[in-house]
């Protein structure tokens, strides 16, 4: 079950493979992400130190929240991920030139998980080709419906 997606991502990128990691959170965090109070738009992912850190994902905290805490809502999060596909990330972004971006954040088996894509970012005239595609097949599946009512 989503939680919250980052649409700008699939528009700005071209996704080539895709990964399921696991987010170190604070309690604050759970409950303010079960209450659907989280952003991805601006947030990225990096490697540093054959680790995986997530940037930028805003976590607005709840008013119920903690009183002893200080709570940070862009703090880094690290992303839990086995080491062989961090060695594959780091070889693919290092060597390659791919982006690391955050498409999905989610529920698996009760626990909150952050899918990330390897990525490539897509030029000016690619992502006016993937709006004409999506209009043509939008005015395409219009054109059949009509045709089906007569």
């Amino acid at each position: 079950m989503s939680i919250v997606e980052n649409k700008k991502a699939w528009h700005d990128y071209t996704i080539e493979e895709r990964f399921e990691a696991g987010l170190a959170l604070e309690g604050w965090e759970v409950k303010a992400i079960r209450a659907g109070q989280v952003h991805l738009k601006e947030a990225y992912v990096i490697l540093r130190d054959e680790e995986v850190f997530l940037f930028g994902a805003h976590i607005t905290p709840l008013k119920t929240a903690s009183t002893h805490i200080q709570p940070d809502p862009i703090r880094t999060r690290k992303l839990l991920l086995r080491a062989e596909q961090i060695r594959k990330l780091i070889g693919k972004v290092e060597r390659a030139g791919y982006a690391l971006v955050p498409l999905d954040l989610h529920y698996a088996k009760g626990r909150i998980k952050l899918e990330i894509g390897l990525a490539k970012g897509k030029r000016q005239y690619e992502k006016r080709d993937a709006q004409q595609e999506r209009d043509w097949k939008r005015e395409r599946s219009r054109l059949l419906k009509q045709r089906v009512k007569r």
